[in-house]
């Protein structure tokens, strides 16, 4: 894997003249922890004495079968199910549960959760674990949650102790650097019925561009393009976003080529609840990556530390021999396909302040805490009704020691109709990390270029 190196190294010293910081997150002795009782991500190191186990490192070598061709597959073949939950005995495992997966269960006969042994398998590289274990003491929130003092790269918050910490854990999460994948998106009609959209989508994190050192925009996380390669009636339009680490101070970049008009205009839209890209209004903007996007609409609490049921090295979504009708159903995912396992997330709250305006008035967010990935979000309208059950079906990358979603599911409890993002399983060339960007790929004029039809 291409990490570079230079920036880790540098962010890693930058880190070291700040530990004596007052206004350091956590003091050295706490940071000790981190590679002792906790990983160097900030998750418990001992498993809970029965279902979870210890951590031992993830899953860092690709299993037998696999071609080094973005193709995962399965690293646990033979492994079954040790029981399912559905209707019959959901409430036995209700506290281990969100609310809106309880919903799901009550509202289908066959949304079931088959329930596999624990592996705790997501991993990062030893640079990004190493930067993690230097931001403990060094990074900060700016005054009002906007954005980072002393962020170079990694995880800012492996200690965290605010709910607005463990957000900014998801959103800044290493994610290979630099990534292209191509993916699809279904939103199927309450029967069942279904067409493709199909993605190009490119992700460069600034401090992985080629040009990293002479790029002149430290308020940029990464760069984001997407581009609609089918159907025709959509192909040729493509988004391009400049994500902003401080997005109260520089708002998120963003501009759209339209195909039909030829011509790129901004895109101030494309942020908090504006709606998803050919989404058919089943997502916003800010619930791609499960949630994305300044945190400045809502005030953040951390409920706890809690043991859960949540989507876990879902292989089965991304095997080649698995079609796209096997997955999409009438109501949800063809849950049959599906893997859960008892691991431990952090719950934070998010509710809407007084005054600001979105769609949803409260997020109950869980987050995995040995990849900081949101792996459920609870959604719910201004009625205080729930609204939205997202799961993010999470793998792990293993020959690049990146732990991602193989799909993302969002499900409206009100309607009966559902949104999957990231399905792979047709589409050639799903995914190749290590690609090669400078800066001038993603200006607005690189992308006229490349919206031509």
């Amino acid at each position: 894997m291409k990490l570079n190196n230079k920036i880790l190294t540098t962010g890693i010293l930058a880190a070291s003249l700040f530990s004596m910081n007052a206004f350091a997150a956590v003091s050295e002795s706490e940071a000790a922890k981190l590679g002792d009782s906790l990983t160097m991500m900030g998750a418990e190191q001992a498993g809970n004495g029965g279902a979870i186990p210890a951590f031992e490192g993830g899953l860092t070598t690709p299993p037998a079968g696999y071609m080094n061709d973005g193709i995962y597959v399965n690293p646990f073949p033979s492994d079954t199910p040790e029981f399912t939950i559905n209707r019959s005995n959901v409430d036995q495992y209700r506290a281990n549960l969100s609310p809106g997966q309880v919903a799901m269960i009550e509202k289908y006969d066959n949304f079931v959760m088959p329930v596999y042994q624990t592996r705790r398998t997501m991993a990062y590289p030893q640079a990004v674990q190493e930067q993690t274990r230097a931001n403990a003491t060094t990074v900060t929130l700016k005054e009002g949650g906007s954005g980072l003092e002393n962020y170079q790269a990694g995880t800012p918050f492996p200690m965290p102790q605010t709910g607005l910490e463990v957000y900014w854990n998801h959103i800044t999460r290493y994610r290979g650097g630099s990534v292209l994948r191509n993916i699809g998106q279904v939103t199927p009609t309450e029967s069942g019925d279904f067409s493709v959209v199909r993605f190009q989508e490119e992700l460069t994190y600034r401090t992985f561009l080629e040009d990293a050192n002479q790029n002149p925009d430290p308020n940029v996380l990464f760069y984001f393009k997407q581009a609609i390669v089918g159907p025709a009636r959509l192909a040729g339009n493509v988004l391009l976003v400049h994500e902003t680490i401080d997005q109260i101070a520089e708002p998120r970049r963003a501009w759209i080529y339209n195909a039909g008009q030829r011509r790129v205009r901004r895109a101030p839209q494309v942020a908090y609840d504006g709606p998803g890209t050919a989404a058919d209004g089943m997502r916003t903007s800010d619930n791609l990556d499960m949630m994305n996007g300044a945190p400045d609409r809502y005030n953040w609490e951390l409920v706890g530390k809690k043991e859960m049921y949540i989507p876990y090295n879902s292989y089965k979504l991304l095997d080649r021999d698995v079609k796209y009708t096997d997955i999409v159903r009438p109501g949800h995912m063809n849950q049959e396909l599906t893997r859960y396992e008892l691991h431990r997330v952090w719950h934070v709250r998010a509710t809407l302040k007084e005054g600001e305006r979105h769609i949803y008035a409260k997020r109950d967010i869980y987050f995995n805490e040995d990849s900081w990935q949101a792996a459920v979000i609870d959604q719910y309208d201004g009625r205080g009704e729930l609204w939205r059950v997202s799961e993010a079906h999470a793998v792990q990358f293993y020959d690049r020691d990146v732990p991602w979603y193989a799909v993302e599911a969002i499900y409206d409890v009100l309607s009966g109709r559902y949104l999957v993002l990231g399905l792979t399983n047709e589409e050639a060339n799903p995914y190749e990390f290590g690609i090669q960007r400078q800066s001038r790929d993603y200006t607005p004029a690189a992308l006229r270029r490349s919206g031509v039809r």
